[in-house]
């Protein structure tokens, strides 16, 4: 899961190096913390949030075979 959020959000910033998705996993959940350089926040959320929902809508559907509840949280 980790990589395929990295894949997805590497062409849209222009510092992919700043990339880094840490992961927190509890008991019923999974929470995906993706950080990215500053200048790029707002390439990766999009205008009125649009990008950050469809990339939420990538990895929930990637997730939905666990028992897990999948959490994607951009900083």
């Amino acid at each position: 899961m980790k990589a395929l959020i990295e894949t997805i959000v590497t062409p849209l910033v222009d510092y992919p190096e700043d990339i880094s998705v840490a992961v927190n996993e509890e008991e019923h959940k999974v929470v995906y913390h993706l950080t990215v350089n500053s200048d790029d926040v707002g390439k990766v959320i999009g205008k009125n949030g649009r990008i950050a929902k469809a990339i939420r809508t990538v990895v929930y559907a990637a997730g939905s075979d666990t028992k897990k509840r999948i959490y994607l949280d951009i900083m």
